[in-house]
């Protein structure tokens, strides 16, 4: 496989600079455990697969429980926000709820994630919305999937995917990554590395990375 199309560390750590400036880096810390909420079986197949691929891309692990929380990965699909409101218990995962269903309507947003984070502030949990409305609604399962895991691998920069996303379409139909997101998301879970990090130096040594290893595709069949 050819080489990724090459990725300058001011492109990596603008993939985790916050909108107000602060550099924040992290991966998940134990294995991943998704459960899916509101999708028929055979999307249901999809998501995981989905996550699968970029879990094994990574080079994680993925589990058939969290001692903790049963379940750390939770993806929701639903037509209206209003609809999580009426999930049992999810007020107390997800703090505020009722404000934040509020500001969401208003931004008329499509997505939302929240992450908790464990004493190496390495992610612990990630709570997936998807509200399937507009352009949302008229994706592939493929690439709605591929692009939500994506997004849950790692804590990126809100804006990290605001202008270009994630996925490439092969001429044959495939949806990929991109061949340089798959190698950044493979560098960042180099276990050398720590699985959390607040000073942009951290970009540099997963474009360092980068650079020595090659990228490997995740793909949906």
């Amino acid at each position: 496989m050819a080489d990724a199309p090459l990725m300058t560390p001011e492109h990596v750590t603008a993939h985790f600079t916050r909108a107000n400036g602060d550099f924040a880096f992290a991966r998940w810390g134990r294995p991943i455990v998704p459960v899916v909420f509101g999708v028929e079986d055979a999307t249901l197949e999809v998501v995981k697969g989905a996550i699968e691929a970029v879990v094994t891309l990574a080079g994680h692990k993925m589990a058939e429980t969290d001692p903790e929380l049963g379940a750390n990965l939770m993806v929701f699909f639903f037509r209206d926000w209003d609809e999580l409101l009426d999930v049992p218990k999810l007020g107390e995962m997800i703090p505020d709820l009722l404000p934040l269903v509020a500001r969401l309507k208003a931004a008329g947003a499509t997505q939302y994630r929240a992450f908790r984070f464990d004493n190496d502030n390495a992610i612990q949990a990630c709570f997936t919305f998807v509200c399937m409305r507009g352009a949302m609604a008229d994706q592939p399962a493929e690439t709605l999937a591929l692009t939500q895991a994506v997004q849950a691998v790692l804590l990126w920069s809100e804006d990290a995917f605001s202008t270009k996303s994630p996925l490439a379409v092969l001429p044959d139909g495939q949806t990929i990554l991109r061949p340089e997101i798959a190698a950044l998301i493979s560098a960042a879970y180099d276990p050398v590395l720590p699985a959390a990090a607040d000073d942009a130096s951290h970009a540099l040594r997963i474009f360092a990375r980068m650079q020595a290893g090659g990228a490997s595709q995740a793909q949906l069949h």
